[in-house]
């Protein structure tokens, strides 16, 4: 956890007692339920956990806000981030179960008040959000029509809300297939590890992603 308290050194004792569970309680559900490869496990901080809160690196979510994490696996980026923002309501969702039971339960143990999870696929969800966070679920273009009608009415008149999508790699052509305007932050100006050399931040406004929600169910 040492890599996550030197790039976070503003952490609570709380907050660092929080990140040390999380370890402790993610590696006990991996064996159980396999929330990520096992032969990756070693590199938990680095490489999942520190990567998640790469996000809070391009946005700081304010107190009262809402953020929904599609795609949640074992938890990540949300677990992660709730975390960090204490005062910030997360929505953790996944269509797979057992992940979902992995996930309210490490968030039970945490006293992670502001964490809710839910076994249900994005286009399902009902409530509406300031903002979006996922892990490179699939390709942008595949993924944004799920979540362009699930902003609040601030967020989409809110130039900072929107989806925060973690992805690797050069991402030129996935971005034009999306036909979205999207902004790219490199996690490499932040973390120094060789892992992040490759990682973005891919940040979609809400009234972008609204817009072109619009357009799409009129054609």
């Amino acid at each position: 956890m040492e890599i996550l308290f030197r790039y976070f050194p503003d952490l609570t004792p709380r907050q660092q007692e929080q990140f040390r569970q999380l370890e402790t309680e993610f590696r006990g559900w991996n064996e159980r339920v396999n929330l990520i490869a096992r032969s990756d496990v070693d590199n938990l901080a680095e490489r999942h956990l520190l990567h998640s809160l790469g996000i809070a690196k391009v946005v700081q979510f304010p107190a009262g806000s809402s953020v929904l994490d599609v795609g949640t696996g074992g938890g990540l980026p949300g677990l992660p981030l709730a975390i960090l923002f204490p005062e910030v309501e997360f929505h953790l969702i996944d269509s797979i179960g057992k992940k979902i039971k992995a996930v309210q339960d490490m968030a039970h143990a945490l006293r992670l008040h502001n964490v809710t999870a839910e076994q249900v696929r994005a286009e399902q969800v009902r409530a509406k959000f300031d903002y979006v966070v996922s892990r490179a679920v699939t390709r942008l273009a595949n993924f944004h029509p799920w979540i362009a009608q699930r902003y609040t009415a601030t967020a989409t008149a809110s130039p900072t809300h929107g989806l925060y999508y973690l992805k690797g790699g050069d991402l030129t052509e996935e971005i034009a297939e999306s036909g979205l305007v999207a902004t790219i932050t490199n996690l490499a100006d932040f973390f120094a590890e060789e892992f992040f050399e490759t990682k973005k931040v891919v940040f979609v406004p809400a009234n972008n992603a609204l817009a072109r929600g619009k357009r799409s169910n009129n054609v």
